[in-house]
């Protein structure tokens, strides 16, 4: 009975270690192909953006393989060209910079002192917070807009940068909140003994360890105000429009001018993706943090 529990036990650890190693390879190649078919419509859009508008008419994007004499720049020079473009371009990155900063600042001042320092009503402001992230964004748009309206910020730059960050502050605290929160209260009170103020220790204490969460959420609200259209499409300057504004607009009214809509959308598209493949460490430090904590 032993002997055969035994040759049992051997066959089945034999199998298993035969079919994990398979299902490590197969596991791989399954990745690379959903990877690969990820990435699909980025190459497909990048050459369509690198093809003259007769060959894009004539034949799909891959044509080029066969006929690669078709990739040309003058897309590009064709899309710096245009002023409406350019412009759009520039008025997407006033709104998502400085939106992006003050969330991260502002969520992550206020984080630290719902996570460290008492006062009057701390949970229950905290759970004021909470709540506004069950808010839809939809919910307030015409109030938000009226409101807008009526203090002289309506279809400006500044308005859409107050109405990215009030939405955006309520997840920046919720996030840093938790993660300051993990800190070993042993650190904190060491630096205070030292003489270490609020200012410094948050400065040269919670900052440095927060690092990766804070560059998690500098990515998120980076992609997502810059990819943003609807709050863009109410609020942003209908003359200076940000670049899902101009793209759209650009669709709408000359429909055939695909030369310029596709080098516009790869350029809008890769801009997010390189500022997250910069953050990429950090971005994944703060998911790994998060997750252990």
């Amino acid at each position: 009975m032993t002997t055969q529990s035994t040759s049992v036990g051997t066959k089945q650890s034999l199998g298993s270690r035969i079919a994990a190693r398979a299902g490590g390879g197969v596991m791989r190649v399954f990745l690379v192909l959903v990877g690969l078919f990820w990435l699909m419509p980025t190459l497909g859009l990048l050459i369509s953006s690198l093809r003259d508008a007769s060959d894009i008419n004539a034949s799909g994007w891959w044509k080029v393989f066969t006929a690669p004499a078709q990739l040309t720049t003058a897309n590009y020079a064709r899309l710096l060209e245009n002023d409406t473009i350019t412009n759009s371009l520039f008025s997407t990155v006033m709104i998502t910079v400085p939106s992006t900063l003050l969330v991260v600042v502002i969520g992550s001042l206020a984080a630290y002192a719902f996570a460290w320092l008492d006062f009057p009503g701390r949970d229950w402001w905290f759970l004021v917070v909470v709540g506004l992230l069950v808010v839809p964004v939809q919910v307030a748009l015409v109030p938000v807009a009226k409101l807008f309206g009526a203090i002289g910020i309506f279809e400006t730059t500044f308005g859409v940068i107050i109405f990215h960050v009030s939405f955006g502050l309520p997840f920046a605290i919720f996030l840093l909140r938790n993660f300051f929160a993990e800190i070993p209260r042993e650190l904190l009170e060491a630096a205070r003994l030292d003489g270490a103020g609020e200012l410094r220790l948050f400065t040269r204490v919670v900052m440095p360890l927060g690092g990766p969460a804070i560059a998690s959420l500098g990515i998120f609200q980076f992609l997502w105000v810059w990819n943003d259209m609807l709050v863009a499409l109410i609020f942003a300057d209908s003359k200076n429009p940000p670049i899902t504004v101009a793209l759209q607009q650009q669709v709408r009214q000359f429909g055939n001018n695909i030369d310029v809509l596709a080098p516009g959308a790869f350029v809008s598209m890769i801009i997010p993706l390189a500022v997250f493949f910069a953050f990429q460490r950090q971005f994944v430090s703060g998911v790994m943090a998060g997750a252990v904590k």
